[in-house]
């Protein structure tokens, strides 16, 4: 029996609908994706053989080499809540789209007064912001003499916010038969490898003033932080 001759050529495939998946996909992304903000410091953290991850749900206390301070919330909700009861207790007024964008903001180290105006400022304008003194971003006050400690204040009412927000996501979850892998929040200590030791004690104290005696210390390990339990 003879063989029908096989016609020559090889097999053509069809790309059109890959590209077009392709562009689709690129669409989305650029049309959902939201820009994380730049930080307001760069801090080099020391070495450590620490391996326990913070968890993206935290409550963070940056200090950099000249003991200013930088404070911030991961979690955008608990973030503007801390603002609106922070401007009650400070007398110091935010619109609306001032508390939107301070969601957006990772941390700040202004004065509470230098708030608003550091909230409109842009991305590279913040890097340079001078402030009601003019002598640039001085950290977030925490005077343990007088009662202007506005980290503690932050720490504390941040810290009850972030926690409010979770127990409220967790119980929705819990009702609606969902299931709920959140962590809780936790708080972090990040600071820089030449950073004095008295700040960061200073820091720990206003920690633990709060009855705080568990957080991360943040390390240039990647993913790494250390959990440590000062003593009262």
């Amino acid at each position: 029996m003879s063989k029908k001759p096989s016609k020559g050529g090889a097999p053509a495939l069809d790309m059109t609908p890959m590209v077009d998946l392709a562009f689709l996909l690129v669409t989305f992304f650029m049309l959902t994706a939201s820009f994380r903000m730049a930080e307001p410091v760069t801090v080099d953290p020391p070495s450590s053989i620490g391996n326990v991850a913070l968890p993206d749900n935290h409550i963070l206390v940056t200090i950099d080499p000249n003991g200013r301070i930088y404070f911030g919330i991961s979690n955008t909700t608990a973030k503007v809540n801390a603002l609106k009861e922070m401007s009650a207790k400070y007398k110091v007024d935010f619109n609306e789209k001032q508390s939107a964008k301070f969601g957006g903001i990772p941390s700040f180290g202004v004065d509470i007064k230098d708030l608003p105006a550091y909230i409109d400022a842009k991305d590279e304008e913040r890097k340079n912001f001078k402030g009601i003194n003019k002598n640039g971003q001085s950290g977030v006050p925490m005077d343990t003499i007088t009662p202007n400690n506005q980290l503690k204040d932050w720490i504390a009412i941040g810290g009850r916010e972030a926690v409010r927000v979770y127990n409220e996501a967790k119980a929705e979850a819990t009702a609606s038969g969902q299931d709920f892998k959140a962590e809780k929040p936790r708080y972090a200590i990040k600071c820089d490898s030449k950073t004095k030791y008295i700040f960061v004690k200073n820091v720990v104290k206003t920690f633990t003033d709060l009855k705080i005696f568990q957080f991360n210390l943040i390390t240039s390990l990647e993913g790494g932080g250390t959990v440590i339990e000062p003593t009262k």
